[in-house]
């Protein structure tokens, strides 16, 4: 199962992918938490894991990644790179890295200087590789994505099964669910949001914000969780929440059921 974890930034989308990573590894699941954001550098000090080759630079850097585009291509093979199916096996060591716990994490790419330019390389790769990676049973992909809608437009939550919303209490993060959900349902996608730093006092006003969006749990304003992301080190609180919205999407969303 693949599942892409979407919302604006600042939201926690980064927190929720690894507490769900962790609580999915305990329901005996194998997770590969994929870093889908060519901005954000926090997501390997939150699961406590060595960053590991980047995709991208693994495959030669942006330049070089855009030329075998056009090889690929120019040779009759409009698929390109990963036009063929693997697996997690599938993919090379140097771009995986554990943690104690046997949480695997890959990173797609980032960006390194100034003037650089686009980021748009990573998002081919990152479809590229989701559309061609086959999870089997008891495989999770937990796919942190940048913040925004910019990967709808580039067709890279159509490569997963399930696009899970972040919504934080701001008014922002309810224009942008509106959004997400417009563009899922045109995408056919199913989309289902969780509920972060949330308080009793507003709990029930975010709900009732969210409207007929299906709404699979909600995460509790922690400052514990607060200062370890602050402070850049590994997240070593587990929220009993994170686990049954693990049980929720792979009851309602899963090939397999618990």
């Amino acid at each position: 199962m693949k599942i892409e974890v979407s919302g604006k930034g600042g939201c926690g989308k980064s927190t929720l992918s690894v507490l769900l990573a962790r609580s999915m590894k305990k329901l005996g699941y194998r997770v590969l938490l994929v870093d889908g954001d060519e901005s954000n550098i926090g997501l390997e000090n939150m699961a406590g894991i060595k960053e590991p080759v980047h995709l991208l630079d693994y495959l030669g850097g942006k330049k070089e990644f855009k030329a075998m585009l056009n090889q690929t291509m120019m040779a009759g093979n409009p698929a390109g790179l990963f036009s063929g199916k693997q697996t997690i096996d599938d993919l090379p060591r140097e771009c995986i890295a554990s943690a104690d716990d046997g949480l695997e994490m890959l990173v797609i790419g980032k960006i390194h200087h100034i003037g650089e330019g686009c980021a748009c390389p990573m998002g081919v790769l990152s479809k590229k590789f989701l559309s061609s990676l086959e999870t089997g049973e008891k495989e999770v992909v937990l796919v942190d994505a940048e913040a925004g809608v910019e990967h709808f437009g580039r067709g890279i939550v159509g490569e997963c099964d399930l696009i899970l919303g972040v919504i934080d209490p701001t008014a922002e993060s309810f224009q942008l669910a509106q959004k997400m959900t417009d563009m899922a349902v045109k995408a056919d996608k199913k989309i289902c949001f969780v509920l972060n730093k949330v308080e009793p006092a507003i709990e029930s006003v975010m709900k009732q914000k969210l409207g007929s969006a299906t709404v699979i749990g909600a995460i509790p304003k922690d400052h514990s969780i607060f200062m370890e992301s602050l402070e850049g080190r590994k997240l070593t609180k587990t929220l009993p929440e994170a686990d049954e919205i693990c049980r929720k999407i792979l009851t309602d969303h899963g090939s397999d059921r618990l």
